[in-house]
């Protein structure tokens, strides 16, 4: 029989610093694959001849058939590896945009007009949200073989903070890339993608097959009554944040009566913003002092909805920069927060299958958020930032009055 007392303080399948961060940055990569698309192709699909709800609804639909496909994809990683996943999955986002980015420059030329277009490009989205999410849960599967229970939050908090950073810094880089041409920052993520599955292939050691399953920890259900409060409060969360991401693009194209290049622009520098502010609350404040995240919860939901208020109320688009400078610390504060807390939820055997239950919400928040966001922007350009304020002082007001109270274990 084996010695179960020194089982936990030795991973199933050891990972060095590197491969690690490798990993992680493959999670930036895909963060930034998938959200680049909200400041890139909404106001050139829009330029297209796409009505919002169109735009929305064809990044909504992937973004369903993507959150669905997460647990078959989980299966596959246990059956064939993690890292022959892992990089099937890079690389097919990496593919599957650039077939999109042919699909969209084709519309823009004129070339497929009308229907046609709208279901090309509703084709090609599809075999993204088909192909592309097996390495959430094959990242999540390795660091938890890679991990022991007194380590594997942290390293899978590592890929949580890794997966939302590339969500934001792939708007962001649009920054960068946008004076070269209004596709050049989807050229950036597709590149960035195909680079890292390139990387991870070289970088982690040999799939190995061996059934170990037992030693790991047995998956949660998602209507698990401990974990499901705080999948559902991300969940929420994350529709808000959807429906932002969604409309900015739109929002200050209108109200600077922008072209699509200077759109791009102004789009990445707020979301820029947003990302600098968020690293740097991220890694000089909540990394080396470890705040109670029963506190930083409602403060940063808080300050997430005064930036959203801001950022209407305010003319001037410096004003708005500032607005999402303060989206980004509250930001910072709130996910890390959330994550923890749930993980927290649990027995510590228990913590990899929480971290990775919770690693769905953003996707699936996203299968909602656009789409709604692109309807109220319809009525009025200003609702889907008042109505994603609304929905984080909401929350923030739960996390004051009932997460706050309860005892952190």
């Amino acid at each position: 029989m084996a010695d179960t007392s020194t089982q936990p303080d030795t991973p199933l399948r050891p990972l060095t610093s590197f491969q690690q961060s490798m990993i992680a940055l493959a999670s930036v990569a895909m963060g930034a694959g998938m959200t680049i698309n909200f400041v890139v192709v909404a106001p050139l699909a829009r330029k297209a001849g796409l009505t919002e709800i169109q735009v929305a609804g064809i990044l909504t639909l992937s973004a369903a058939i993507y959150a669905l496909m997460i647990p078959q994809w989980g299966r596959w990683a246990d059956r064939f590896g993690r890292k022959r996943v892992m990089v099937f999955s890079l690389l097919a986002m990496g593919f599957t945009n650039m077939a999109f980015l042919f699909a969209l420059e084709a519309a823009l030329a004129g070339m497929i007009t009308g229907l046609t277009m709208f279901f090309t490009l509703v084709f090609v989205r599809i075999w993204f949200g088909l192909l592309s999410p097996g390495l959430q849960p094959a990242s999540m599967a390795a660091m938890t073989d890679a991990t022991t229970p007194a380590t594997r939050a942290a390293g899978l908090g590592m890929l949580g903070a890794a997966m939302s950073i590339g969500s934001i810094l792939g708007p962001a880089g649009a920054t960068v890339l946008a004076p070269f041409g209004a596709l050049v920052p989807l050229w950036g993520s597709i590149i960035l993608c195909i680079s890292c599955g390139i990387l991870i292939a070289f970088a982690l050691p040999k799939t190995r097959n061996t059934r170990q399953s037992a030693a790991r920890p047995s998956p949660l259900a998602m209507r698990d009554p401990r974990v499901f409060p705080h999948l559902l409060f991300l969940f929420t969360y994350f529709v808000a944040v959807g429906m932002i991401q969604q409309t900015l693009g739109w929002f200050l194209e209108d109200r600077y009566e922008l072209g699509e290049e200077k759109t791009v622009l102004y789009a990445g520098i707020a979301f820029a913003c947003l990302a600098v502010m968020m690293v740097f609350v991220q890694f000089g404040y909540v990394q080396p002092r470890k705040p109670d995240p029963r506190g930083m919860l409602p403060m940063g939901l808080f300050l997430v909805a005064v930036g959203y208020i801001l950022a209407n109320l305010l003319m001037p688009f410096w004003a708005i920069c500032i607005a999402f400078l303060i989206v980004g610390a509250g930001a910072a504060l709130a996910v890390p927060a959330a994550n923890a807390l749930g993980s927290l939820s649990v027995e510590r055997h228990e913590q990899g299958s929480a971290a990775a239950l919770l690693a769905a919400a953003p996707p699936a928040g996203f299968i909602f958020g656009p789409l709604l966001g692109a309807a109220l922007y319809q009525l009025n350009s200003a609702l889907p930032l008042y109505a994603s304020a609304s929905v984080m002082a909401i929350l923030g007001a739960y996390a004051l009055l009932v997460v706050a109270r309860r005892p952190l274990s």
